[in-house]
């Protein structure tokens, strides 16, 4: 358990402790598979406190292995699931109702948020609707859908403020997985317009040096970084991204239209505001991400009018409902197609700073190396006779 939770442990390593650990879950009796998946959870909590840009791919390949165990007895998996789900939700309602200076201070960290991420995989992994319906029932483990889902609702809400809008990001990507898999319809855009109207996205930025923000390795924003053009340019990519990914997941539904619409709305009303020359943000690079979010949603919305209105069955008709568009890939779609295109970006920008990443491993651990290899300077190396050699040069000439 130790070398598979050990994030500095090499990849293969802490494969094959896994591979181990999935061996004793297949043959063991219920209590051995028990024992194993709650050691499993807390050596994950226990490896996930510190979460950098050289840890991240470590702390998800736990958090992908572990998901599978999960899955090889659905039963067992359901109450240990539960059992730590409703700590999480114990912590939250703590923090809600009993508030201190520090005692948000137990949901907004780095453990608590790759906790929910987890479980976010966890049924991601084994609750998706086309391997239920392959299967003829329900998995196992979809009750825990509804926990998880209101547990990280309520921890996005808990601190509103600027400086953690990294960490509602980083939990709004883990509903969206869940979303995704189960068909769950999950309201985030509320969550999102809400980082869009806050004051740090309405009003001017000032110019400032801070290096970009990473936002896969951030939970929190400094000080520094409130108020300038690089972090609500940031904060308006994320906003952009994510508003598309939640959407599209809906693109070929036959409600689209109407579930687009308050949105646009509301979208159109802060890019009014927000180009006001004389109270805008004054950021043209972040208006034209969320014009062309909104762009796309109209799009979208008449492209489902156009093909719904051929239609002949009535709304109360739920096969003729659920099999609109079934055979028409998603990427056809309007919103579809940007997203595609918008991921394939994104997945050359990240292949490239992975590979800078490792560069610099590289460059480093060779350093150390040179380092340590090199000779000892002269006057500090010791004969056989255990006098160093300055001191015996020293002997020979006074005789």
């Amino acid at each position: 358990m130790n070398a598979w939770s050990d994030v500095s442990n090499s990849d293969a390593v802490r494969i094959s402790a896994f591979l181990v650990l999935r061996r004793l879950v297949v043959i063991g009796d219920p209590g051995i598979k028990e024992s194993i998946l709650k050691a499993t959870y807390q050596g994950l909590v226990k490896g996930s406190r510190n979460t950098t840009i050289h840890t991240i791919s470590a702390v998800n390949l736990m958090k992908n292995s572990a998901a599978e165990l999960w899955g090889l007895d659905g039963n067992i998996g359901y109450t240990t699931g539960f059992v730590f789900i409703r700590q999480l939700a114990i912590h939250l309602r703590s923090s809600i109702t009993n508030p201190s200076k520090d005692s948000f201070k137990t949901i907004y960290n780095w453990q608590y948020v790759h906790s929910l991420d987890f479980w976010s995989r966890v049924l991601h992994a084994h609750c998706d609707a086309l391997r239920e319906a392959e299967a003829g029932k329900e998995s196992p483990l979809r009750p825990l859908v509804y926990p998880v889902v209101q547990v990280t609702l309520g921890a996005l809400r808990l601190i509103p403020t600027a400086q953690y809008f990294p960490l509602r990001f980083q939990l709004i990507r883990s509903l969206l997985r869940i979303s995704k898999a189960t068909g769950t319809y999950i309201p985030l855009a509320p969550a999102l317009y809400e980082v869009l109207n806050s004051a740090e996205m309405r009003k001017a930025p000032k110019s400032s040096t801070v290096k970009a923000l990473d936002f896969t390795t951030a939970i929190r924003a400094g000080k520094s970084y409130l108020r300038t053009r690089v972090y609500q340019d940031g904060v308006g990519e994320q906003v952009s991204e994510l508003l598309s990914e939640f959407f599209v997941l809906w693109c070929k539904n036959i409600a689209f239209p109407e579930l687009s619409l308050p949105v646009i709305v509301l979208l159109k009303r802060w890019l009014k505001e927000s180009s006001s020359r004389s109270s805008g943000n004054k950021n043209s690079k972040v208006n034209s991400l969320i014009a062309i979010v909104v762009q796309k949603l109209d799009a979208n919305a008449k492209w489902i009018e156009e093909r719904r209105a051929k239609v002949e069955f009535a709304p109360n008709d739920r096969a003729g409902v659920e099999g609109f568009l079934k055979d028409v890939d998603w990427e056809k779609a309007p919103l579809g197609a940007y997203v595609d295109s918008q991921r394939k970006l994104r997945e050359e920008k990240a292949k490239a700073v992975e590979e800078g990443r490792k560069e610099e491993e590289a460059r480093r651990r060779k350093d150390r190396e040179d380092e340590a290899n090199e000779p000892v300077e002269d006057g500090f190396e010791v004969d056989e006779s255990g006098a160093e050699d300055g001191e015996s040069e020293g002997e020979d000439e006074s005789e």
